[in-house]
C-alpha cells in the first residue's frame, strides 16, 4: 500500500527567513508561517485560532525566499511533514516538527509585508481550479413529467 505525506500552507512569515549554508554548500533556510482560522464560537463570538508551522526550504528555494520574502508576507508552501530530534545546548532531547517545502509560490504584492517580487513562484506551478461555469439552458425546457421517469 502507498502512502502519502503532503501539507499545504497558505499564511504569513512569523519573522524573515533565516539562511544558511551546509558545509557542503547547500542553502538551507527556515522561518515559521501562520495560518489562522476564523470561526464564530457557541455564542455568536467571533474568534481566531492562529498555527504556526517551521517551514525548511533547501537549495535555489532558500536562497530565493531569503531573496524575495519578508515578515508579515503572504505564501504558498507545499510539501512534506518531517519531524526530527535534536540535543539542545543543555543537552536536553527535543523534538521539532516542521513542512519540508517541495513547492513555493510567494503571494500578493510587495507592499503587502516585504521585498518581495508579487506572484513568483519555485518548483511546480499551482493555479486552484475554477469552478465550472453555468452554461445558458434557458432554450431549454428542463422540466420532466412523471411520464418521461423510465420506472
Amino acid at each position: 500500500m502507498a502512502s502519502v505525506n503532503k501539507a499545504i500552507i497558505i499564511g504569513n512569515l512569523g519573522r524573515d527567513p533565516e539562511l544558511r549554508y551546509t558545509p557542503s554548500g547547500t542553502a538551507v533556510a527556515n522561518f515559521p508561517v501562520a495560518t489562522t482560522n476564523r470561526y464564530k464560537d457557541s455564542s455568536g463570538e467571533n474568534r481566531e485560532s492562529t498555527e504556526w508551522h517551521n517551514i525548511v526550504l533547501w537549495g535555489r528555494q532558500a536562497e530565493l525566499a531569503k531573496e524575495y520574502l519578508s515578515k508579515g508576507r503572504a505564501v504558498y508552501i507545499e510539501g512534506r511533514i518531517q519531524t526530527r530530534n535534536y540535543q539542545d545546548k543543555d543537552g536536553i532531547e527535543r523534538w521539532r516538527t516542521e513542512i519540508v517545502g517541495q513547492m513555493m509560490q510567494f503571494l500578493g504584492s510587495r507592499s503587502d509585508g516585504g521585498s518581495g517580487g508579487g506572484g513568483a513562484s519555485t518548483g511546480s506551478s499551482y493555479t486552484p481550479p475554477e469552478p465550472p461555469k453555468e452554461k445558458d439552458n434557458s432554450a431549454f425546457d428542463n422540466t420532466v413529467d412523471d411520464d418521461d421517469l423510465p420506472f
